[in-house]
């Protein structure tokens, strides 16, 4: 029986004190909402969901931002002029209904954590320095509302296993990684250790900005969640360049690197962690046999690739019928009257390329989506046994520099880039003129197939999540990256730009949202009188 090693010992001692707090937690009392506001706010959620599409995991998250903003912007102005406070017990009745917490398990204690979370960062946004002009105030307040909510849904639905597997990698990690001599020289411990720690929670969990952020301000704050009004009024002060210092780190020429490098090796970790979650009570008793060790390795990762399809297949779907519906909207709200008012016809077979291309396109994306190699599984088993168990030498992990290019081939090379740029979109024009597209249409449907490009991209690289071979290379994929590279790139800048001015979404807390969530108040509150007008009967 081999030894386990130091830091697999803490990450199992960790899941074992986890599973004995919540068996000490206790009973209290709950937070429960009327069923059939419930499942009627749960319906109008899920499309909402559909509407502002995120990754299945970010769906909670999503739901805590949008009910956020929507409850802050009329009760704080970004210009320092208001104070007024917001209700954490409407925040929480209000995901509660919608699906995203489950009905008499929330605690009612658990309402005045929230409210001190959001006391906070109002307390923040209500004093911030006037060193900027509006603009970046508003982004600023948008950036503190998704960090805000973060934090809330931490506070709510705790995910421990999640923190002590990232915590777990990188103390791993970071004595593996190095950058190669001559590539970045100047690259400091912090900025190199900050920009793996990014890296880790991207690979290992597909976590975003917001939650990064979010793990950032307590890294750097040990006693975020307790500050004083002091500590509280210098980080307000200090907001600004707490912010940019952190999109440094999200900007870093080094950040892609890093990504890679621990998406490659991120698979033993999530395995590790699924068998030590299906085995809390004795975490360490079931990874201290290597024999045994495997045998559950090769059950969670068969486990893995079984749900990988539906879960797919669910990201899949939100993602087609958000571009879908969004299609749909800019062909008749905005395209076809465009076009009238030029004096063009809008044919059906240009309606039909418009809303149902795009579509294909992404169901093409995840039914190519490939399984692992058979001989994938025995490299995650070696893998795996490297970090659990205890070994005198570590093998060292390297971020090469690239090849450098002269002034010549640079030149030619972005020359190329540029080329493929404009073939691909004469291609796509091509067709399009085939199929009698009003010229105006042009960039609306290269905006939503680049959309669409790139959030099948994104789905697929979700799906190497247990991928630790190398891809092999033939000449299709080679002319396809000359080609579907370009247009791909053009889609995440796009989708950059779609998430600050996703106008639906706007349409939608604005003029639905509010209303619709005021109906599901009344009707809960409706039922609650006839509940109480039953009760006198008797």
């Amino acid at each position: 029986m081999q030894k386990l090693s130091e830091s697999t010992e803490k990450l199992t001692e960790k899941y074992r004190s986890a599973f004995n707090q919540k068996k000490e937690e206790g009973e209290g009392a709950t937070i429960h909402v009327d069923e059939i506001a419930k499942r009627v706010a749960s319906f109008y959620d899920k499309i909402r969901g559909i509407i502002d599409w995120k990754g299945e995991h970010l769906l909670r998250r999503s739901a805590i931002e949008r009910t956020l903003r929507r409850k802050t912007l009329p009760k704080v102005n970004i210009l320092n002029e208001g104070k007024k406070g917001v209700n954490a017990e409407s925040l929480v009745l209000e995901l509660i209904r919608a699906g995203h917490l489950p009905n008499d398990t929330i605690k009612e204690s658990k309402v005045e954590d929230v409210q001190e979370i959001l006391d906070k960062y109002l307390y923040i946004l209500n004093n911030l320095p006037d060193e900027k002009d509006s603009d970046y105030k508003v982004d600023t307040y948008q950036w503190l509302t998704s960090v805000a909510s973060c934090e809330i849904e931490e506070t709510l639905s705790p995910s421990k296993g999640e923190k002590f597997l990232i915590e777990y990698m990188f103390e791993q990690m970071k004595k593996r990684v190095e950058v190669e001599k001559g590539y970045f020289d100047e690259l400091d411990t912090k900025t190199k250790e900050t920009l793996l720690y990014i890296a880790i929670q991207r690979a290992l969990f597909n976590l975003d900005e917001p939650i990064i952020t979010y793990h950032l301000f307590k890294h750097s704050y040990p006693n975020w969640h307790n500050l004083s009004q002091d500590e509280l009024k210098k980080i307000a002060l200090q907001i600004y360049k707490i912010r940019e210092k952190i999109d440094y780190y999200f900007n870093h020429k080094l950040e892609t690197k890093f990504y890679h490098l621990s998406k490659k090796h991120s698979t033993p970790y999530l395995l590790l962690g699924d068998i030590l979650k299906n085995n809390s009570k004795t975490p360490k008793e079931a990874i201290e046999n290597p024999q045994e060790l495997e045998k559950k390795i090769k059950a969670v990762y068969q486990k893995r690739v079984e749900t990988m399809k539906s879960r797919l297949s669910r990201s899949a779907a939100y993602a087609t019928i958000s571009i879908f519906i969004t299609n749909v909207a800019a062909l008749y709200a905005l395209e076809i009257p465009l076009a009238t008012l030029m004096d063009y016809d809008y044919p059906i077979q240009a309606v039909f390329v418009t809303i149902f291309i795009p579509t294909i396109l992404m169901a093409a994306f995840v039914l190519t989506i490939s399984p692992p190699p058979e001989e994938n599984l025995h490299k995650v088993i070696l893998e795996s046994m490297k970090i659990v168990y205890k070994k005198e030498k570590k093998d060292k992990l390297k971020i090469k520099k690239p090849r450098k290019r002269g002034f010549i081939s640079n030149f030619i090379i972005n020359l190329i880039w540029t080329l493929s740029l404009f073939a691909s979109i004469a291609i796509i024009f091509y067709v399009l003129n085939l199929a009698s597209f009003p010229p105006l249409s042009y960039l609306i449907f290269i905006i939503f197939l680049s959309l669409i490009a790139f959030a099948g991209t994104k789905i697929r690289d979700r799906a190497k999540e247990l991928h630790m071979m190398t891809e092999k290379e033939n000449f299709l994929n080679v002319l396809m990256d000359i080609f579907a590279l370009p247009v791909i790139r053009l889609g995440k800048w796009f989708t950059n730009k779609w998430k600050r001015y996703n106008i639906i979404s706007i349409f939608f807390s604005a003029l639905i949202d509010l209303p619709f969530m005021s109906f599901i108040q009344f009707l809960e509150q409706w039922r609650s009188f006839l509940k109480e007008k039953r009760e006198d009967i008797y």
